[in-house]
């Protein structure tokens, strides 16, 4: 194991997309990641589709896209921890362990013992994150909080959509995805600061919190001018064009970054008075004309095709590029050159093996490894159990007949 976290070991008691995704991408960085699951049960994702996965007979399976795309480099683990048995075993397995990712509504897991609060003092080394809609503190802590809301509350929908319509979600559950990167660097921050004092501590992050947080220039632009920003489709608030424009055959987008770049763009488009009209000439004045620049724009480039736009302008460093389609995503050149589509042989289907997003980070001395495809649940129960803790196969039955794992 080459990763830079291969010696670290999480007990991961997330699920559905925040927490999995912080954990994902530690395991990809070489930690070792004991996913705790409810027996008979699992994460909520495994039921989130279809698509559901497909085995080598084409038969579907009961492992959903959803789960796979934020469980790689796991190992799933069984426990219910509701029963004071539990309790104690996810504790025997926390002894073994580094660090605790958890992403229940704030309190929850108070009630079953294993809060920071009731831990800390047994493992003063433990570093124990926690994501929730709200965090920890503040009058909505006790809310359940979900990705949707937090887009909604959080202000991202209030910008996201075209000028005359209603509000839009992002596709993806972003607000999620990004709650669980700022929980994953948070978790780094900590782990560098152990190695110097030798102290764990706990970790907040909310995703109502995180959602604030990435509203970066657009929520800086209200606190500084104190206007407040509005949708703008696929216009850029801040640089004109910048925007999607509708080729003879087709959408492409034109991400105009200054001045030059702009008469670049006017001496290939046959234009080349624009760049010099005192309306255009500087991105500032741009802004002020935003709407007419559209309109003579979306004339001149709907005349030739997209490949004729982005062939041309890239000889001439002016930034643009075809919207593509999911499919598109995965047969362009780059992606494919950067692997950002990797194959793992999974316990349901090894022949052919299945496909999954890759990681996009590249280290050059401690790249990134996939080694757990995403487990089935409960895979390495028997294996963690007699592995880490020693635990003859007749308590393992036992506990199994209680319904403990």
């Amino acid at each position: 194991m080459t990763g830079p976290l291969a010696d670290v070991r999480i007990l991961d008691l997330t699920r559905v997309l925040a927490g999995p995704t912080c954990t994902q991408l530690l395991g990809d960085f070489g930690a070792d990641v004991i996913k705790i699951e409810r027996p008979g049960i699992g994460d909520d994702t495994r039921k989130w589709g279809p698509p559901y996965l497909k085995d080598a007979a084409g038969k579907e399976t009961s492992e959903s896209a959803y789960y796979l795309s934020a469980n790689r480099n796991k190992r799933s683990v069984t426990i219910d921890f509701a029963q004071p048995e539990g309790q104690a075993l996810v504790k025997r397995l926390l002894e073994k362990c580094d660090l605790l990712v958890e992403n229940f509504k704030g309190g929850t897991l108070k009630k079953y013992g294993l809060a920071f609060d009731q831990l800390q003092p047994d493992f003063p080394a433990l570093i124990y994150c926690s994501i929730s809609g709200f965090g920890q503190t503040g009058p909505y802590a006790h809310r359940a909080g979900y990705d949707y809301l937090a887009q909604a509350m959080g202000g991202l929908m209030s910008i996201t959509g075209e000028p005359e319509g209603e509000p839009v979600k992002v596709g993806i559950g972003i607000a999620d995805i990004m709650a669980g990167m700022y929980a994953t660097s948070a978790i780094l921050a900590a782990l560098h600061r152990r190695t110097e004092t030798g102290e764990g501590q706990s970790i907040d992050v909310g995703l109502l919190d995180s959602q604030v947080a990435w509203l970066t220039y657009e929520g800086q632009n209200y606190l500084t001018s104190g206007q407040l920003p509005q949708r703008r489709g696929n216009a850029h608030p801040n640089i004109v064009p910048y925007q999607t424009f509708a080729a003879a055959d087709g959408y492409f987008v034109l991400a105009v970054g200054n001045d030059r770049q702009f008469q670049k763009f006017c001496g290939f488009a046959g234009c080349p008075e624009l760049a010099e009209d005192p309306r255009y000439r500087t991105n500032s004045k741009r802004i002020e004309n935003r709407q007419e620049l559209a309109r003579i724009l979306s004339d001149v480039i709907a005349q030739k095709p997209i490949k004729y736009w982005t062939e041309g302008l890239e000889k001439l460093g002016v930034p643009s590029g075809p919207v593509n389609d999911i499919q598109g995503v995965f047969e362009d050149p780059q992606i494919r050159h950067r692997a950002m589509k990797i194959r793992m042989p999974h316990a349901l289907r090894s022949d052919p093996p299945i496909d999954l997003i890759g990681n996009p980070v590249h280290l050059s001395g401690t790249p990134v490894s996939y080694r757990h495809p995403p487990p089935v649940l409960g895979q390495h129960t028997d294996e963690i159990l007699a592995d880490l803790l020693d635990m003859p196969e007749a308590e393992r039955e036992a506990l199994r007949e209680k319904g403990i794992i």
